[in-house]
């Protein structure tokens, strides 16, 4: 039996399209390509292979993501995971918001940002500096986009120098986008245990 995760939580949900991903044993050339599958590499993710029915769009996509989340200099792993868990938190993506929320914990060898965030939303008691970062992440991810002047200066004002707040900037766009793309392609869900019989 599944069930939709409808609540924030670290642990992270399967994730159920309303498409078909694409069949690597079906894959075309350039899907394959797309996917950069090798025989080495071929655990790709439901998602992923959703995607692939849009080849243009993910050869795209992934090298994106990549540099936005991992090329090294400017805004830590740590807070560009935080950046990613505040637009998913305002866009309630429930699966998202567990991989980012999860991989910031483990980042941080800390438990209590996320926690925090998890139990009080907006209203979080949080360092200035992940106030800032969370609050402008949010503002940034609504429809259409709140954040402005004022929150670059608030950045500022915690430390943050332009090539992390230029980080951060593409985290939340990124991840405004990514919601939104999730919850039209499918649904967070978890296996639920099949109820054990009671001998009479």
């Amino acid at each position: 039996m599944t069930r939709i995760v409808h609540k924030f939580t670290r642990r992270v949900p399967d994730w159920q399209p309303r498409v078909k991903p694409v069949d690597l044993a079906e894959a075309t050339p350039a899907q394959l390509d797309a996917l950069k599958v090798t025989p080495s590499n071929t655990k790709v993710s439901a998602y992923v292979l959703t995607l692939a029915h849009d080849v243009e769009s993910l050869s795209v996509r992934s090298p994106l993501f990549n540099a936005i989340m991992y090329d090294k200099g400017g805004m830590s792993r740590e807070e560009r995971e935080l950046g990613a868990l505040g637009a998913s938190m305002v866009n309630r993506c429930i699966y998202c918001a567990a991989v980012h929320a999860d991989r910031h914990a483990k980042l941080a060898k800390d438990e209590s940002v996320t926690d925090e965030l998890f139990a009080n939303g907006a209203n979080a008691k949080l360092s200035p500096r992940n106030r800032a970062i969370f609050d402008f992440a949010r503002k940034s991810a609504e429809a259409p986009p709140a954040s402005d002047q004022q929150d670059i200066e608030a950045l500022r004002q915690v430390g943050l120098d332009d090539a992390e707040i230029f980080d951060l900037i593409l985290s939340s766009a990124l991840f405004g986008w990514a919601n939104r793309l999730m919850h039209v392609l499918g649904d967070p869900v978890r296996q639920e245990p099949a109820p054990q019989k009671v001998s009479a």
